[in-house]
């Protein structure tokens, strides 16, 4: 029995990883990109809540194949 994939699915950029590497995952699993988003990941401190880094997601959609 095959596994049916999502039509639209999120990659995140791994730290460590590149942009490039992220591509060729979403290529190597079906998807293509369609939508490239930078979410800010927070971090508590003694002042407050600050922005830590900026997380990179693509939305990738289904290959037509």
């Amino acid at each position: 029995m095959t596994e049916k994939k999502k039509k639209k699915k999120k990659f995140v950029v791994e730290k460590g990883e590149s942009i490039t590497e992220c591509l060729a995952r979403m290529e190597k699993e079906g998807y293509h990109p369609v939508r490239r988003m930078e979410e800010p990941v927070l971090q508590e401190t003694k002042e407050g809540v600050e922005t830590a880094y900026q997380q990179i997601v693509f939305e990738g959609r289904l290959s037509d194949e």
